[in-house]
């Protein structure tokens, strides 16, 4: 099945910078994550299309090799060139062969062997505090671990790796047609050049084991959905002894909280009051994330005014201080009243008259400066 193109599946323009690729991420990431649709399998593979798409959009080489080659350039995280026929310098290879071969430059690719492990990528959910303050998880992951017995070499102990028979240990084979000689992986040995005959027995040749992995992964104070941290050397094991290992990158999202939302480093909520509150004005308790602070609300205040609470935001990832809390207060209309308060609040609108509302006033008005406007 063919893919989808990564700026369509995040819904952005090509143009798009790297705050809108973001917020388009944590977007679809809320909407599609797993643990929201539970045995939803279209959801599920949304949100991994997703993943996949920004995790190649938010990083500038890979956007750059991917606006230029498509999937063919852009595909593959973590690790692995992700171009066709095994990346950029294997097709520079391909064609040293061929014209070093044709003009009598000698030619011949170098044998080139994978020393490092794979790379593996993990998805962490975290409360909205531990985003805004950081925090420390252990986390639990399947990866190799390579065997003691053969310590990563797969070879029966006393023995060893064996010279390919297929390739004589180039770790290639050449195809000749004419002029032209084209070299391919060798498919005996996968281009390693050797082979295992007496495989240890208790990896049965593979050189490692699969083992659950603890990790501690320390998350800094601001992230938010989307960010990602690596982990260097927690990745696969190296395929060859003396290799170094892969790493190990955490995707992070960031769960919902029922009272705030946050906009970068500046945090919303909002908070209801009484009409008595909004009219005399009074101090009161507001929630942010350091727990209850107190704001004062003037005399006349509106519904949906907006407070500012200065440094009860979130930290900037990057330093350099902390952001604001914004406060939106509702002012709640009471459903059921006793007798005493309706005959209290008929009181006070029969004292007030029109300036009950002063607002509805003020548009009545305009309304009226209208009408008299088209007559004339």
């Amino acid at each position: 099945m063919q893919k989808r193109d990564y700026y369509e599946v995040l819904g952005v323009e090509r143009a798009a910078d790297e705050t809108a690729i973001k917020t388009a991420y944590r977007k679809l990431a809320h909407q599609f994550h797993p643990d929201k649709n539970p045995g939803d399998k279209k959801a599920e593979d949304r949100f991994k299309e997703a993943s996949e798409a920004y995790e190649v959009l938010s990083d500038p080489d890979k956007r750059a090799r991917y606006d230029r080659f498509g999937h063919a350039g852009g595909g593959g995280f973590p690790g692995g060139d992700g171009f066709p026929f095994g990346g950029a310098a294997t097709i520079n290879d391909i064609f040293g062969d061929i014209f070093g071969e044709m003009f009598g430059g000698g030619g011949g690719r170098r044998q080139r062997q994978r020393t490092r492990g794979s790379d593996l990528r993990y998805h962490l959910e975290i409360s909205f505090e531990e985003a805004a303050f950081g925090t420390v998880a252990r986390i639990t992951i399947p990866r190799p671990k390579a065997c003691e017995t053969c310590r990563g070499s797969g070879a029966k102990p006393g023995t060893g790796p064996k010279t390919c028979p297929t390739c004589g240990g180039s770790g290639e084979v050449r195809l000749t047609q004419g002029f032209f000689s084209i070299a391919r992986t060798c498919h005996h040995c996968q281009g390693a050049g050797r082979v295992i005959v007496d495989k240890c027995p208790t990896c049965a040749g593979q050189g490692a084991l699969r083992e659950e992995a603890t990790v501690e992964v320390k998350v800094p104070p601001g992230v938010d959905t989307g960010t990602r941290l690596k982990l260097s050397g927690e990745g696969e094991p190296p395929p060859i002894p003396g290799g170094s290992a892969g790493d190990l990158y955490v995707v992070l999202q960031v769960r919902e909280h029922p009272i705030f939302t946050r906009e970068d480093t500046e945090v919303l909520c909002e908070m209801p009051i009484s009409i008595s509150q909004a009219a005399l004005g009074a101090t009161i308790d507001v929630p942010t994330l350091d727990g209850p602070a107190k704001l004062k609300i003037p005399a006349g205040t509106q519904s949906g005014k907006v407070f500012r609470v200065k440094g009860k935001g979130i930290p900037a990832l990057s330093g350099g201080g902390r952001g604001d809390q914004h406060v939106r207060v509702a002012v709640e209309t009471p459903t059921h009243l006793t007798k005493e308060q309706r005959e209290l609040l008929e009181r006070f609108a029969a004292l007030s008259g029109e300036e009950t509302n002063p607002h509805a006033r003020s548009f009545w008005q305009k309304v009226g400066d209208l009408i008299r406007d088209a007559k004339g």
